[in-house]
């Protein structure tokens, strides 16, 4: 699967061009916001993919040393013309999108948590096994390194789904690092999502829980340790940006095959954790409450499905 261009690249944004590239982060942020489906693969389905790589390689923090000056025209100009040239209006237009679909997607979550836990749990299964079905490939089990990689994989996500199951991983402030860490990955990745990752380190829930409080506190007080607990996981999230994602592109570059087998595999063995809730959520397994599972999963199967043949017919 390759991104095409959209002939965006590179390209100034104007306001326009800014709402187009709101709405596709929107797009972005509501497929990253649920496990299984990659903000990276609507990336590639709307065109953006290469230029979303490029502006966040070309980001360069000494621009900072240039703010000082913008209290003239002069400066401003050259700040500006410096912002133009790591593409971060796109980054911005972007990056609002992504964040006001995950705001709205999160609050749609925790109440589909609370009112159906299991068939929610059954969508999230639905959504990460036909992922991992439509990107696994056969010929990894023939070579030694892709199905090294693959039974890595699996048996890590497999004893991690395990710890998170049965209460084995808090939610301290190291910990939400470590998360926010790890699952930025997901946002800028084709294949497997940033949600996915949460769900797997436990932490899914907690954030999804966190991030309402401090939306519903802005008119009557924001929660302090929700805060405290956001701000650690975006300090992750930034540190992740510049270390994981740049590592999994590395990895993917330099052994494709044994690389895309491991997450693959991971999403596999993750199906342990949704299995598992979904049994403890559903008190009888009567025909109505296996109805409303099975429905679950052919809906969030359907969705990836639906995704992979729009992919496919757009050429990336």
């Amino acid at each position: 699967m390759t991104a095409r261009s959209d002939g965006e690249s590179g390209a100034s944004v104007g306001l326009p061009g800014a709402v187009v590239v709101y709405l596709k982060g929107v797009a972005m942020g509501a497929a990253d916001a649920v496990p299984g489906v990659s903000g990276g693969t609507i990336a590639l389905i709307t065109g953006i993919y290469e230029r979303l790589i490029a502006a966040i390689t070309n980001l360069d923090p000494r621009v900072l040393a240039a703010v000082p000056g913008a209290r003239t025209a002069t400066g401003r100009r050259r700040l500006w013309t410096r912002l133009r040239e790591m593409d971060v209006p796109f980054l911005l237009a972007l990056g609002t999108g992504l964040a006001t679909a995950v705001v709205i997607v999160a609050r749609g979550v925790e109440a589909a948590l609370e009112v159906v836990p299991g068939p929610t749990y059954a969508f999230f299964f639905g959504l990460i096994g036909a992922s991992a079905v439509l990107l696994y490939e056969r010929q990894w089990l023939g070579r030694p390194r892709p199905l090294g990689a693959s039974a890595a994989g699996f048996t890590l996500a497999v004893l991690i789904a395990g710890a998170t199951a049965t209460g084995g991983v808090g939610h301290g402030l190291p910990i939400l690092f470590g998360a926010g860490t790890v699952a930025i990955a997901g946002m800028v990745l084709p294949g497997i999502s940033g949600a996915f990752l949460l769900l797997l380190l436990g932490q899914y829930e907690y954030m999804a829980e966190r991030l309402n409080a401090v939306v519903d506190g802005l008119a009557t007080g924001v929660p302090r340790d929700a805060v405290v607990d956001i701000a650690g996981f975006l300090a992750g999230a930034t540190v992740g940006l510049f270390t994981i994602a740049y590592g999994v592109r590395w990895a993917l570059a330099r052994d494709r095959a044994a690389t895309l087998a491991f997450l693959v595999s991971l999403m596999i063995g993750a199906l342990r954790l949704p299995v598992r809730e979904v049994g403890a959520a559903t008190e009888a397994w009567t025909p109505t409450a296996i109805a409303a599972v099975a429905g679950a999963v052919a809906v969030g199967a359907g969705i990836v499905v639906a995704l992979d043949a729009a992919t496919e017919d757009s050429g990336a």
